[in-house]
């Protein structure tokens, strides 16, 4: 039987960390850090249970199920499982995180010497996704040499920052936000949506359940326990980036108030503290990691895409880059915005999954449970994120008495209450079923 050693654990346990390290990672923290100021604490643990704890269990529960996206959704049935996929791949793909790259390596780089104008943000996205598209036809080795090029600077610029920030922090910590004053740890929790992660590690489990597969291993118990591991090394990680960023942020009231959005948080802090060489190291850095992610994220779409449709893999990747490209130019505080409510309507679907799936010992028949709970889970999700739109008046009105509704949360008492219905059910008619190894 092959056993890892503890070099390979930690290589793993590096590469799970740069699988997740992306321009969501980098731009939220400042700007809830700004908006929590002295709440800082209970807004940050909001923010890691969603941008840390949620991916790791992802992780975990796919690695049990043999590191599948198709297998975690099987007891939905094929249709619904297909629907879900669909929605996270467009959603990681070229709905946001993709366009999030291209406007956030523009916001670092290029929006400091032109401003935020139309024009240089429609030039450099055309230059931009050139190089993606070029790159994800034509992927070879040059974008795995990029990416084990970029990883390591990225982390040694954030180490350097981290190490100012703590040291020589722009101020003390700032005023809260009205948004931050009720409810800091609900509105971190919520905030911790926007890096996608979760969704991103629905996509990823396959990536390192391989990659354990590939060193050797084989039996199922200790692919699920090294994939635990290399999670729990790049939680550590992705934690250390999160608190230094949120702190960075609760301390530079005094020099980016009148910041819109994360990237004008980070640039005027190092603008701040390092001028404009220092600015426009981290612009190169960020824009490079960015580039390498919106490659990888619109390769995985167009695997995944061309498989599903009688289209080629070469047709998705253009269309989807080409949409990528119109949804940059909204500019990334419009992206953001818009972003918001689809998150808020689709992440209590993967959290509800993940907790069914952890918990499938339990259950004696999976379909029994997983159908209603998820379908209950879609509609309250999806009241939550129209209540979080333009078109909250859709809604009905009784909506806004459940508990938690006013915080995004809504669904999460239907849904208990769901649970705790049709897991009786099945103690009582669910029939026995054998359970993954």
């Amino acid at each position: 039987m092959t056993r890892l050693q503890g070099s390979d654990l930690l290589a793993l346990g590096f590469m799970t960390f740069a699988l997740f390290l992306g321009a969501g990672n980098i731009i939220f923290p400042p700007s809830a850090g700004l908006a929590a100021g002295s709440n800082l604490l209970p807004a940050a643990f909001g923010f890691l249970l969603t941008g840390v704890g949620l991916p790791l269990l992802t992780v975990v529960a796919l690695a049990r199920v043999g590191g599948g996206m198709d297998n975690l959704t099987a007891p939905l049935g094929k249709v619904a499982g297909t629907a879900l996929a669909v929605a996270v791949y467009l959603a990681i793909g070229p709905l946001f995180a993709t366009p999030r790259t291209a406007v956030v390596s523009f916001e670092m780089g290029i929006a400091p010497f032109s401003g935020d104008e139309p024009l240089p943000l429609m030039l450099y996205t055309i230059a931009y996704f050139a190089v993606v598209l070029f790159l994800s036809l034509n992927p070879g080795r040059l974008v795995d040499r990029i990416g084990k090029f970029i990883t390591p600077v990225l982390l040694a610029a954030l180490l350097v920052l981290g190490g100012a920030v703590l040291f020589a922090p722009a101020g003390g910590l700032g005023v809260v936000q009205d948004s931050y004053r009720e409810a800091p740890l609900v509105q971190g929790f919520l905030q911790g949506y926007l890096t996608m992660d979760t969704l991103g590690a629905l996509v990823f489990g396959i990536v390192i359940a391989s990659a354990i597969r590939e060193r050797g291993v084989s039996d199922a118990r200790l692919v699920t326990r090294y994939s635990v591991i290399a999670g729990l090394i790049a939680a550590t990680g992705l934690s250390l980036v999160y608190l230094t960023l949120f702190y960075l942020g609760a301390t530079s009231q005094g020099i980016a108030a009148d910041a819109q959005n994360g990237v004008q948080v980070l640039t005027t802090y190092v603008q701040h503290t390092f001028g404009t060489i220092g600015s426009l190291l981290l612009a190169v850095v960020i824009t490079l990691a960015c580039l390498t992610t919106a490659v990888g994220l619109l390769t995985a779409c167009g695997e995944f895409f061309s498989k599903l449709l009688p289209v080629s893999y070469r047709v998705v990747v253009s269309v989807f880059g080409l949409f990528s490209l119109v949804v940059a130019n909204q500019g990334l505080t419009q992206l953001i915005s818009f972003s918001v409510p689809v998150l808020v309507g689709l992440y209590p679907l993967a959290i509800v999954l993940i907790a069914l799936s952890l918990a499938s010992s339990l259950w004696r028949s999976s379909s029994l449970v997983f159908v209603p709970v998820m379908a209950v889970t879609l509609i309250f999700g999806v009241a939550d994120g129209l209540a979080a739109s333009a078109y909250s008046a859709i809604v009905p009105s009784w909506f806004a008495q459940l508990p938690l509704a006013d915080q995004s949360l809504g669904w999460l008492v239907p849904v208990l209450i769901a649970l705790a219905v049709v897991a009786l059910l099945d103690r009582c008619i669910g029939d026995r079923q054998p359970k993954p190894a």
